[in-house]
């Protein structure tokens, strides 16, 4: 792209700017956008009606047009970040095409959708690299790492387009939890330890009374309900996606599951989630949802969960799972009373935490604090391992490690 000038002005009518832009629609594509032709032709059209004045209006253009879910705003980010004359794209290049150049600048941790991007970027020069000879060398991989056991443990935030496809394959193939409960209710058992004297008369009446059967019965065990709180957040949205997959493959496999989303406002999204194709049913939620990667006040969507929805939803010991990271801005008092009265109104209240990928977090957050007493059970949810981990608890009784005690006991000491 031509040098970007303050002052804005009409694109050359030789220019490569529509060459660009399609390549850069390209790359968003190969990434996992949803960019089509028609995208492509409108954001030109935008450019030239609008003209290249600096970075930020050019950046927003293209944002306005190419962009049209919300998750899709840290690949864009990334992307124009790449494509449009970065400092780190020459110095990737350089590194990529002189294998000779040792780069001894200090690694950083990637930023989110970086290797989705980079990926996408670099396909075409991986392509037409020539094949390399490479020396047949046999080694010892007994005690190695295979590629499925690199995915379960890499976070999501850091996963390519591929990665993600293949997680998603991952989770709709996940063990889900066996977990039933006892209800007050009876269902006829061959085998069940009590005599059934209804079905008895009932079978008797069948042959006038001449022949009457022993029935039995026993006590009808279901699915308790899971209700899901989901963070969607600007901080949240690379993990709510993820495990909108997760819920979904919830909701094909058992009764009684409802999914609700909240940032600055709290969204039912149950009917959207009983899509049979995964992608069908986030594109519907994604369009019901007006407050995507926005900010997120806790406190305040309890208070209306545990108002509108608390008596609807939390019967039959309901499990709550309340995915977020629990950095409130907005009143504390308001978060603890709300938390308390979730948390005597659900049978289990387990709480997913992607910031406990960390390995030094500590509970330090006004936010975590208030929340951590009202909890049974705080677990991460950034990778494959964890979600695993989230079916063996539901099917049996919590470990010590997602103790929330322990993490609350160790901000005491740091506050200390």
């Amino acid at each position: 792209m031509d040098e970007i000038v303050s002052k804005p002005r009409r694109a050359a009518p030789d220019g490569r700017i529509a060459d660009n832009i399609v390549y850069f629609a390209r790359a968003l594509r190969k990434a996992g956008m949803r960019v089509g032709p028609a995208a492509v032709k409108d954001a030109i059209e935008a450019v030239l009606a609008a003209g290249i004045g600096t970075r930020d209006d050019f950046y927003w253009t293209l944002h306005a047009v190419l962009v049209t879910r919300h998750e899709d705003h840290a690949v864009f980010d990334e992307a124009f970040r790449l494509f449009w004359k970065s400092r780190e794209l020459v110095e990737k290049m350089l590194a990529m095409f002189s294998p000779q150049a040792v780069d001894r600048r200090e690694k950083e941790k990637p930023r989110t959708a970086e290797s989705r991007v980079a990926d996408a970027m670099f396909e075409g020069h991986e392509k037409n690299r020539p094949p390399q000879e490479v020396p047949e060398v046999e080694v010892d991989a007994r005690l190695t790492a295979s590629a499925r056991e690199i995915l379960r443990g890499k976070d999501f935030s850091q996963m390519t387009a591929k990665e993600l496809a293949e997680a998603k394959r991952a989770i709709a193939d996940l063990r889900l939890p066996f977990d039933r409960v006892r209800t007050r209710r009876w269902r006829a058992d061959p085998r069940g330890s009590r005599s059934d004297p209804r079905a008895m008369l009932r079978s008797g009446l069948r042959t006038g009374g001449e022949l009457i059967l022993p029935k039995f019965r026993s006590v009808r065990e279901v699915h308790p309900p899971l209700v899901a709180l989901t963070d969607i957040s600007g901080s949240m949205s690379q993990y709510t996606r993820i495990f909108l997959h997760f819920l979904h493959a919830l909701t094909e496999k058992r009764r009684q599951v409802h999914s609700f989303v909240f940032g600055t406002r709290l969204t039912n999204l149950t009917r959207q989630m009983r899509h049979r194709d995964p992608d069908e049913a986030l594109a519907d939620c994604a369009v019901a949802v007006q407050d995507w990667s926005g900010g997120t006040r806790i406190g305040h969507t309890l208070y209306e969960f545990n108002r509108l929805w608390s008596r609807r939803v939390l019967g039959q010991g309901a499990i709550v799972l309340l995915i977020t990271d629990g950095l409130e801005r907005d009143d504390i008092e308001l978060l603890e009373r709300e938390m308390e009265r979730l948390h005597k109104s659900c049978r289990r209240l387990i709480w997913l935490n992607p910031l406990l990928r960390f390995d030094g977090f500590e509970a330090r957050a006004r936010g975590v604090r208030a929340m951590l007493p009202n909890v049974d059970e705080f677990r991460a949810v950034h990778t494959l391992n964890a979600l695993e981990d989230l079916c063996a608890s539901l099917a049996a009784h919590g470990s010590r490690a997602a103790d929330p005690r322990r993490y609350l006991d160790l901000g005491n000491r740091a506050a200390a």
